[in-house]
């Protein structure tokens, strides 16, 4: 029995978009397992019908506004949580699988095969050393509530650099008779907990968070 070609396209697809939405829905991102499936599956579909219906003078049509309606998916799942920009991962995890799915409809399987190593790589190795970075330049904002003294800012901007973090950037706010200074730091975890063993040792320091 012989397979044609369009059904080992599908059939790739399905394996490709599994590989990268597995690794989503380990993650509990927001596009999982089945919606990257799809998404992978649904992009070869549409280039391998561009590709027929196009004919010889646009084989391309349909594809190409498919990567109008592919950009729309994206920013569904790109947020704002908490001053923080969430889901771009994800996004250009979905943009990506929507490009393997063209190059699978196209017949560009060397290129596929190199893609999805790379990808897996990306996805699964490089988490690590995204870890390593965010524990070497943790970024923490700091909430102290302490008597209005505009000169105290600056000695609680020592404190921090002296327990090895780098200041970042500050900003001031008066509530009732007493002043919160906020504090953005950045440095390695142990630092941010010596800061915090300072900060409890001020007398002047009523409150601080973060």
């Amino acid at each position: 029995m012989i397979i044609s070609e369009e059904i080992i396209k599908l059939i790739l697809a399905i394996v490709v978009g599994g590989l990268i939405g597995a690794e989503r829905e380990f993650r509990h991102r927001a596009a999982g397992f089945r919606t990257i499936i799809f998404i992978c599956l649904g992009s070869t579909l549409f280039t391998m019908f561009s590709l027929e219906l196009g004919g010889e003078v646009s084989p391309v049509r349909i594809a190409a506004h498919m990567v109008t309606g592919v950009g729309f998916l994206c920013a569904g799942v790109i947020l704002e949580k908490k001053s923080r920009i969430v889901g771009l991962t994800t996004a250009s995890t979905i943009w990506f699988t929507a490009a393997m799915g063209m190059g699978i409809g196209g017949g560009q399987y060397k290129i596929i095969a190199m893609a999805l190593i790379s990808a897996m790589v990306i996805l699964w190795v490089f988490p690590k050393f995204e870890e390593w970075i965010f524990n070497v330049r943790e970024m923490r904002t700091y909430e102290m509530v302490c008597e209005i003294n505009r000169d105290r800012l600056k000695e609680l901007e020592g404190i921090f650099k002296e327990c090895g973090l780098q200041v970042k950037g500050h900003k001031l706010a008066k509530k009732n008779d007493e002043m919160v200074c906020n504090i953005d730091a950045y440095g390695a975890p142990e630092n941010h907990e010596r800061v915090m063993e300072k900060l409890f040792t001020e007398a002047d320091v009523k409150e601080f968070r973060y």
